[in-house]
């Protein structure tokens, strides 16, 4: 079994008048299948109300399913009395850091999970220091949060969920609310955790550029899974995920446009500059 198995799982949001009587249901996991091994780096894509945010809260603990079954490390979701396990193993960082930061100096918010959790203080304080260096922040240990950029601040986040030891992290849209620089950061930050520290990573986001580098993606629209594969595969289908009302990468676009305009030794499936200029200049060596 993977770290992360999801089996049919289901997630209905109801909603009730005031005497308790169903108005609506609103399914936002249908029968979803998921199967992630320790140490991947798999991204979920999708629109705004793909259900994306939703697995994410599955994944650790904070929803139960409705009908379905999700394990995290062996731990059945379902079951109240494993929450504790699970949340210790399923780390989570949610797309605004400053709903997470709740402390005045950096290493202080770093420690306050490990605090919580009845960690010795000199464990606390070596978790503190290794999770900041892990995430390039560690000159910043004494500085207030309110100081630092978005992107320094998601970046905090991200390290006080590594105190806590996790063996995957969840990422809800971390970069959603970050400028270019912040993006490139944070996910800089996130790819050394999944290669250094072998943390499983669940990336969800609606970036495609995001997820070039991930080992799986998932597509989801309207509670399903609706594509999976390498991000090459995924790529490939320029015109099915635009189905999914999502873009691809720029070079990629481009790639298939001049594809389509009948350069077809341009191969489909482009996810970075460097193979469009090889591809191009392959081509002109060929005429």
């Amino acid at each position: 079994m993977g770290i992360i198995k999801a089996r049919k799982l289901v997630h209905e949001y109801i909603r009730r008048d005031e005497e308790g009587n169903v108005e609506s249901i609103q399914t936002a996991l249908d029968k979803v299948d998921l199967d992630v091994k320790a140490g991947e780096f798999i991204a979920i894509l999708g629109h705004n109300g793909s259900g994306k945010s939703t697995l994410a809260k599955h994944i650790n603990a904070i929803l139960e399913p409705s009908e379905g079954s999700l394990w995290v490390d062996g731990y059945d979701v379902s079951d109240d009395a494993n929450v504790w396990e699970v949340r210790q193993r399923a780390g989570m960082v949610f797309q605004n850091p400053d709903n997470q930061i709740i402390a005045s100096v950096v290493e202080e918010d770093v420690g306050f999970g490990p605090e919580n959790v009845g960690v010795p203080t000199d464990e606390i304080w070596r978790r503190v220091e290794e999770s900041l260096k892990a995430v390039g922040m560690l000159k910043y240990r004494h500085h207030s949060p309110n100081k630092l950029s978005g992107g320094q601040k998601q970046r905090v986040a991200i390290a006080g969920v590594m105190a806590m030891q996790p063996k995957c992290i969840v990422l809800d849209e971390p970069t959603a609310m970050l400028d270019p620089n912040g993006r490139k950061e944070v996910l800089k930050a996130v790819h050394e955790l999944n290669r250094k520290k072998g943390v499983t990573i669940i990336l969800i986001t609606h970036y495609m550029e995001e997820v070039v580098e991930a080992d799986r993606v998932y597509v989801m629209d309207n509670g399903r899974v609706v594509m999976q594969g390498l991000p090459r595969e995924l790529f490939s289908q320029v015109d099915e995920l635009k189905k999914y009302r999502l873009d691809v990468p720029q070079v990629t676009l481009l790639a298939h446009e001049l594809r389509n305009s009948g350069l077809k030794g341009i191969p489909a499936g482009i996810l970075t500059r460097e193979e469009l200029t090889e591809a191009i200049s392959r081509l002109c060596q060929s005429y």
